[in-house]
């Protein structure tokens, strides 16, 4: 991407995730209020996650997951996931849980599209087998991509891997229409019940 191509992206990414928020508003204020009468612990969940220039962030979700889904220490989810409260199957099902992360596309931690931010631990892992995974630090990190889309839950090292071959070839071709035609893919994916 050239400086300007840059630049008209975050543009895009602040007034798309302020109109975004605008436009779903009510399904916040009602997937707030049934995670209040499920009473499962906290409304939003906000995790540390590595992303530009190798800095931290946090990444705010709706919570899915019971709050005892890590006392055993960090676990990747997964499709069929027990740790999963009755609401957060329902958000995960359909992708709600990810809505908050407009605050994080609004405060220039996250992009709409780019590469899955992930947690140090799992990083540290990946590094050990792909030192390239560096290269991702180019960019910000995205709420989707070509990844998220085709690649599934990324449940196991070896689709930590494809993921992260995917996302190279993303930040190799990257342009504004790319990210537009991510963009749509994933609103028909959503809209049309995908399980991705």
């Amino acid at each position: 991407m050239s400086t300007l191509e840059k630049s008209l992206k975050r543009v895009f990414d602040f007034i798309g995730s302020v109109f975004g928020l605008i436009i779903t508003s009510p399904i916040f204020l009602a997937i707030i209020i049934a995670q209040k009468i499920e009473g499962e612990g906290p409304v939003f969940y906000k995790q540390e996650r590595i992303g530009r220039d190798g800095k931290t962030f946090k990444i705010i979700k709706f919570r899915t997951m019971k709050t005892t889904a890590e006392e055993e220490g960090p676990q990747l989810a997964h499709e069929q996931d027990e740790r999963l409260t009755e609401v957060g199957k329902f958000l995960r099902l359909h992708h709600l849980d990810e809505l908050p992360q407009l605050f994080n596309v609004f405060m220039g931690d996250m992009s709409f599209v780019g590469y899955r931010p992930e947690r140090a631990y799992f990083i540290n892992q990946i590094l050990e087998i792909r030192p390239d995974y560096v290269n991702l630090y180019m960019s910000r990190p995205g709420v989707t991509s070509n990844a998220t889309l085709h690649n599934g839950y990324t449940d196991t090292m070896d689709k930590m891997i494809i993921r992260l071959d995917m996302d190279l070839e993303y930040l190799k071709h990257r342009s504004l229409w790319g990210d537009a035609k991510i963009i749509g893919e994933t609103l028909l994916s959503v809209a049309g019940g995908k399980k991705f």
